[in-house]
């Protein structure tokens, strides 16, 4: 090979590697999902936070592969289903996992 040709080989390589280590596995996301799911988290919370009914304060939202988990303490079964439905409509989410417990 040329010297110019190893260089574009190189270059090849770590533009792959680079590549590579943006990519998502079963257990970890890539970089596109975790901005996506940090969209997705923020979308959720401001749709807590805009509604009377839901103390947002005291909900905790995380979002891995558009799924987002809700956790917390509320004080009744129904803050704890409209916080569900808030975020199921909230667009990009594909599954709540509500793990919301009522005091």
């Amino acid at each position: 090979m040329k010297p110019s040709g190893l260089k574009n080989f190189g270059a090849i390589l770590c533009l792959a590697a680079g590549l590579t280590a943006c990519a998502g596995t079963a257990t970890k996301e890539s970089t596109g999902e975790y901005i996506d799911d940090s969209a997705i988290t923020a979308r959720v919370k401001t749709a807590m936070i805009g509604d009377k009914n839901v103390a947002a304060r005291r909900i905790s939202v995380e979002t891995f592969k558009g799924t987002v988990q809700l956790s917390g303490f509320v004080d009744s079964a129904d803050e704890k289903d409209r916080a569900g439905e808030l975020a199921r409509n909230v667009r990009g989410v594909k599954f709540v996992q509500n793990e919301i417990l009522v005091k």
